[in-house]
């Protein structure tokens, strides 16, 4: 868990492939960052360190670029919350299931009744 705490926690930023960028610049979201695979992490670290964001919303195609121990800490990291989403086009299903999501997030399990 971080002890961190940010200035501005109710900042989101977008880092990803052009279309997750767009969509969320159509959204409205101003600090989206479309990255290349040779600047994904560095951009990505540059964003988690800076202490302005509440939320990351990261790209899969980013995910894949971290290395193992940049991908661990932002997987434990709260503050800020780090969410890996599929592309827009993609046809892989890699994201974060809800339940492993709020174990990290909340400490809780959910179970779920068939």
């Amino acid at each position: 868990m971080s002890g961190r705490s940010t200035e501005q926690s109710g900042r989101i930023a977008v880092v990803g492939g052009r279309e997750l960028v767009l969509g969320y610049r159509l959204l409205g979201v101003d600090d989206a960052f479309t990255v290349g695979p040779e600047d994904a992490q560095k951009t990505l670290m540059d964003l988690f360190n800076s202490n302005k964001y509440g939320l990351i919303i990261v790209g899969n195609e980013v995910r894949r670029k971290l290395s193992q121990s940049a991908r661990s800490r932002l997987e434990s990291s709260i503050v800020p919350l780090v969410v890996f989403m599929p592309s827009p086009n993609s046809k892989e299903v890699e994201e974060e299931s809800l339940s492993l999501l709020a174990r990290r997030v909340l400490g809780v399990d959910l179970k779920v009744n068939a």
